[in-house]
């Protein structure tokens, strides 16, 4: 197995659990300095205009207005599927929400590699409002 293919697969990894440890140093440290971050794809409540945060600052902020306000959020990869250097993760992610309230998430997680190991580009397919509490 190629290297490039390890390592998106790693990456998608450990983006997951920095998340999950609440590493916001860590999480952001994955991301090439033109990454995007489109969670989910597509127009949101999270990204009106649907084009992404794109570049470091905008990611950043997507951390902190997103990830940073979870109290708590655990992956369960279900399935994984590496293709090239980019990797589609199947499952859910549980988050506990401020208060207490928990939600489950479910959809596809894709990540893409730059050759350089960073990740340039998450994509998280799931529905908007389509969430199991």
């Amino acid at each position: 197995m190629t290297s490039v293919v390890s390592t998106i697969r790693d990456l998608a990894r450990r983006s997951q659990a920095a998340a999950g440890a609440k590493d916001r140093e860590g999480w952001l440290g994955l991301f090439a300095d033109d990454a995007v971050v489109e969670d989910p794809v597509g127009p949101s409540p999270l990204c009106p205009d649907g084009r992404g945060h794109r570049g470091a600052a905008a990611i950043a902020r997507f951390y902190d207005n997103v990830i940073g306000r979870a109290e708590r959020m655990r992956f369960e990869i279900e399935r994984s599927y590496l293709c090239g250097d980019e990797v589609a993760d199947v499952g859910a992610i549980h988050i506990t929400l401020p208060g207490g309230k928990s939600t489950r998430v479910r959809g596809v997680f894709t990540y893409r590699g730059d050759g350089a190991g960073k990740i340039a580009a998450l994509r998280a397919y799931w529905e908007f409002g389509n969430r199991d509490h």
